[in-house]
């Protein structure tokens, strides 16, 4: 079952194992990872995701774990690859060596992170489908690039960065409801600053936070959203936001805040 918010553990360093085991223990059941070390510590989500299992404070079948597959120009150094093999043969590395830092058996979701040459991209995309993940997706991609990628491929999921200021991804969105795509949105706080400072009276109409309007927004609008709060408070924040709903009218307003002119 895919959830309704994924906890993202990118730029977390060594904090990464105590943060995931804090966002099993509050509630998420999705997890957001990648085997990029430049920006991500797959071993320490592994740690906290084993921690969390031991003490049963969730079942494996409970989960949703999901991790990318990155390009070499996207890593740092400490490649999780051969660099020099060929790129199905990376793939298939990179699965391997993600499951052996989560301590787990499969993964729910694998996505391709960022593309690179059109060639590349479909090799890449070919050899994930050979893995055996039941789903599969992409990241960082326009809707001129999703557009081209549909003629090989169908992808479960799409992951953007969500600009309020480009119409919180509105082509990509409209490219992926046709397709019966779902739309992953990271950095919806840290993208839009001005707009969550500017949701004050919703906030207080609601008895929530800023940030919770725009997570919830993000929702009605048919986005999975991730979080990468380090904050416990703002973990319970987020699993909240269901509580209540925004108005028609008010996710018109908040949709239209900061577009293009």
């Amino acid at each position: 079952m895919v959830p309704s918010w994924l906890y993202g553990t990118a730029w977390k360093e060594e904090a990464t194992e105590s943060l995931v085991y804090g966002a099993l223990k509050t509630g998420f059941r999705g997890i957001d990872t990648a085997n990029q070390r430049k920006h991500y510590y797959e071993e320490g989500v592994g740690r906290g995701l084993q921690r969390a299992l031991a003490e049963r404070l969730v079942e494996r079948d409970d989960l949703f774990l999901q991790s990318k597959f990155t390009f070499r120009d996207g890593q740092d150094h400490r490649l999780p690859y051969d660099e020099h093999a060929p790129i199905a043969k990376q793939v298939a590395q990179s699965y391997a060596s993600s499951l052996e830092h989560l301590g787990v058996a499969r993964l729910d979701s694998y996505i391709l992170h960022g593309l690179r040459t059109p060639d590349a991209d479909k090799e890449a995309w070919q050899a994930m489908e050979k893995l055996g993940v039941p789903l599969l997706g992409v990241s960082n991609i326009d809707a001129r690039r999703l557009g081209e990628m549909l003629e090989y491929a169908r992808p479960t999921f799409v992951q953007n960065r969500c600009y309020a200021n480009r119409g919180w991804d509105r082509d990509v969105r409209a490219v992926c409801r046709y397709h019966g795509i779902a739309y992953q949105a990271f950095s919806l706080l840290t993208a839009n600053r001005d707009v969550v400072a500017a949701q004050g009276a919703l906030a207080g109409k609601y008895g929530v936070t800023r940030e919770a309007i725009i997570f919830r927004f993000a929702q009605q609008l048919g986005m999975i959203p991730l979080t990468g709060t380090s904050s416990p408070q703002h973990m319970r924040d987020d699993l909240a936001i269901e509580r209540f709903t925004l108005t028609a009218e008010e996710l018109a307003t908040i949709e239209g805040s900061s577009a293009p002119s």
